[in-house]
């Protein structure tokens, strides 16, 4: 009893140590230069049984449900974090570079495998699959905090949030051609249209039923708010699972109604989800770095193997897919060659390697380490020179800048009340009248004024300036009322939506 009481607080110390180990890493990742989750990897590695010899771990059904959760986790914060009026003038590209430019990037690595790794033609097409498409949590942390040109970020999160599907689908797909006696091609294309269909359905519906749900209970404590959130996107992933669709796709689909709903508590919601998401991140890279041995993974054959296959995955498979899937699409030449370069891999193509380990394929070690290794020089490689290869382009933006000021916004719960955030936009009609003069609601009260950085009291003579961020405390049933004054604009311009921060 005292001896498996000493092991369990062994590994709630090893999982607290590595915790701090990997939220520190992120510190020095980017005076590194380097992607933070191949610094994850490393730790775990090191900590691994080749290395240090703290964790024996070699179970992948287990990093395989930690994975996948993750990605749950990370593909929901994603969602939520992603502003509809940045993705829909690119969703169309976005899907193409999520579907038909997974499908290139599957054939052409496919041939390159088959000879290469000297397997079987299916065998190949599966190794394409695996490593077919970019990685949600790899793309969403190297873009976040840098200022690369809108349309070139959204493009990339966008793809990256809805490919995952298509690459499962495929390894699932070609394991079950390798296992099967006589293959049901029509069942696959009908699985294909069921998974992707029903996916996008459930994440529609579920993300509108978590909206209302979310702005319509009154809990007794906020902190309830965030789990709540988060429990729907279990839930959404779950039930889409069950019924043999596309899970991943449904998470993500869910997570933009959500995210681009007007809700209470938004900002505590997206605070939790973005910090359980950088654990998960931890987490799942770590295991994953456990499941490896650097004393399989760093021997000649795997690293000549892995090179080569990476070099033919950055500089040919990838870009021939970025020029098809947007050949008709309106995208310069340098924005192609900045999407082709910026086709991250990460943790799905890892987890997606345990696949075939599970299934007991003849050759699930092979793949599993040459995927581990092209996923680290895809992360080492493409990942650290992001920034760069933008800037050499002109595809950066204006340097986005952390506000100096900070302000916890609170929901009340038991007085039915919140207070809200809303930058004055120059065309507001408020715009040059003092409060007084403006007709809010009785139960309005304009807290706080963020003015250049400073704080102001307001009263009823402060006239608002454009650019003012206004902290207002407002009851829910006066929040309609506020939002048409506050989105009116000085011609009468329609506008449906507060500023979402």
């Amino acid at each position: 009893m005292i001896d498996h009481i000493f092991n369990l607080d062994y590994f709630i110390l090893l999982g607290a140590l590595l915790l701090i180990v990997g939220v520190l890493t992120t510190k020095f990742s980017s005076r590194l230069g380097v992607p933070a989750l191949v610094l994850f990897i490393i730790v775990g590695m090191i900590a691994g049984s080749d290395g240090l010899g703290l964790i024996y771990f070699d179970n992948p059904q287990f990093a395989q449900l930690v994975g996948i959760l993750a990605l749950v986790i990370i593909l929901f914060e994603g969602g939520l974090q992603t502003k509809w009026t940045t993705v829909r003038p690119v969703a169309r590209p976005a899907l193409l570079l999520a579907t038909l430019g997974v499908l290139i990037t599957t054939a052409v690595v496919a041939v390159a495998a088959k000879f290469v790794l000297g397997v079987t033609w299916l065998e190949g097409f599966l190794f394409g699959a695996i490593v077919g498409s970019t990685d949600a949590a790899a793309v969403f942390a190297a873009l976040k905090g840098q200022n690369i040109k809108e349309k070139m970020g959204a493009t990339l999160e966008a793809e990256s949030g809805t490919n995952d599907p298509m690459a499962m689908f495929l390894t699932l797909a070609f394991i079950e051609l390798i296992l099967a006696d006589q293959p049901n091609f029509f069942l696959f294309i009908s699985a294909f249209f069921w998974q992707m269909g029903i996916g996008l359905i459930i994440g529609l519906v579920l993300g509108k039923a978590a909206s209302l749900a979310i702005n319509k209970i009154n809990l007794d404590s906020s902190g309830l708010y965030p789990v709540f959130a988060l429990a729907f996107a279990l839930l959404t992933y779950s039930v889409t699972a069950m019924i043999e669709a596309s899970g991943l796709l449904a998470v993500y689909v869910a997570a933009l109604v959500i995210g681009n709903t007007d809700l209470t508590y938004r900002h505590s919601i997206f605070r939790f989800n973005e910090g359980f998401a950088w654990m998960m991140q931890i987490l799942m890279f770590v295991i994953l770095g456990l499941l490896v041995f650097p004393g399989q993974l760093f021997t000649a054959d795997i690293i000549l193997k892995g090179l080569m296959l990476s070099a033919i995955l950055i500089f040919a498979a990838r870009p021939i897919a970025v020029f098809i899937s947007t050949m008709f699409q309106k995208f310069s030449i340098k924005e192609k060659l900045f999407l082709s370069w910026a086709g991250l891999r990460g943790a799905v193509p890892i987890v997606l390697a345990t696949f075939p380990m599970i299934a007991g394929l003849e050759n699930s070690p092979l793949f599993f380490n040459v995927v581990f290794f092209v996923v680290l020089t895809s992360a080492l490689i493409q990942g650290s020179t992001i920034p760069v290869f933008a800037e050499r382009l002109n595809l950066t933006g204006p340097k986005r800048e952390t506000p100096l000021h900070s302000l916890e916004l609170v929901s009340i719960g038991k007085a039915n009340a919140e207070i809200v955030e809303f930058e004055v936009n120059e065309n507001a009609s408020i715009v040059g009248q003092s409060l007084e003069e403006i007709t809010f609601p009785q139960d309005v009260l304009i807290n706080a004024i963020i003015r250049n950085g400073d704080l102001i009291t307001p009263y009823g003579q402060t006239n608002i300036e454009s650019e003012d961020i206004l902290y207002i405390l407002v009851s829910r049933k006066s929040k309609k009322a506020l939002k048409k004054i506050l989105n009116e604009k000085r011609h009468d311009v329609a506008d449906n939506s507060l500023p979402e921060n």
